[in-house]
């Protein structure tokens, strides 16, 4: 099924079943923010999508933004989760032995940055899911660590979600 199918179908789902766009929007952005998953489902886009549908379909907005949050807070934790077990092991792992280039920018940015790279780098699409692996690859402080992803992860659901759902226009107005 190439891309355009699956964001077809994934919002006609949502649109049906408007009920479950809470679970599919976390579903979703688990899957964009966990290390190697992220590389295989386009999540973004469709996140984009399913804001469009909150707006257009009367879809309750705060649910879809605090699953979607929860679903990437999750996924970074379960990152740097990975990350802290295996320390520079993940690095001989896939897909990251393929791209030392990218691994070398994330340790980079996660030096200059501390936990705040976290936070910082949620809002670029590589560095999504790199940066919590090398976080916890680094022994990042979990304290830290957390209050970042959290934070980040409300503030990253509501500037993807806000704009469809047309909350940008209500608070202007």
């Amino acid at each position: 099924m190439d891309f355009d199918a699956l964001r077809t179908t994934i919002l006609g789902f949502v649109e049906n079943h408007k009920t479950w766009t809470p679970l599919i929007a976390g579903g979703l952005a688990f899957c964009e923010s966990l290390a190697f998953l992220s590389l295989l489902v386009p999540a973004t886009v469709i996140l984009l999508g399913i804001g469009a549908l909150v707006g257009a379909a009367d879809i309750p907005f705060w649910p879809v933004v605090l699953a979607a949050a929860l679903g990437a807070a999750l996924g970074d934790w379960i990152s740097y989760e990975f990350g802290h077990y295996y320390k520079d092991g993940a690095k001989r792992m896939w897909p990251m032995r393929r791209y030392p280039e990218m691994v070398a920018k994330g340790e980079a940015f996660l030096h200059r940055w501390g936990a705040a790279a976290v936070a910082i780098g949620r809002f670029f699409g590589p560095a999504r899911a790199v940066v919590p692996l090398i976080a916890g690859m680094f022994g990042v402080d979990r304290l830290p660590f957390q209050i970042a992803n959290i934070l980040s992860a409300l503030v990253w659901a509501f500037v993807l979600l806000a704009p469809g759902a047309g909350l940008l226009t209500y608070f202007q107005g």
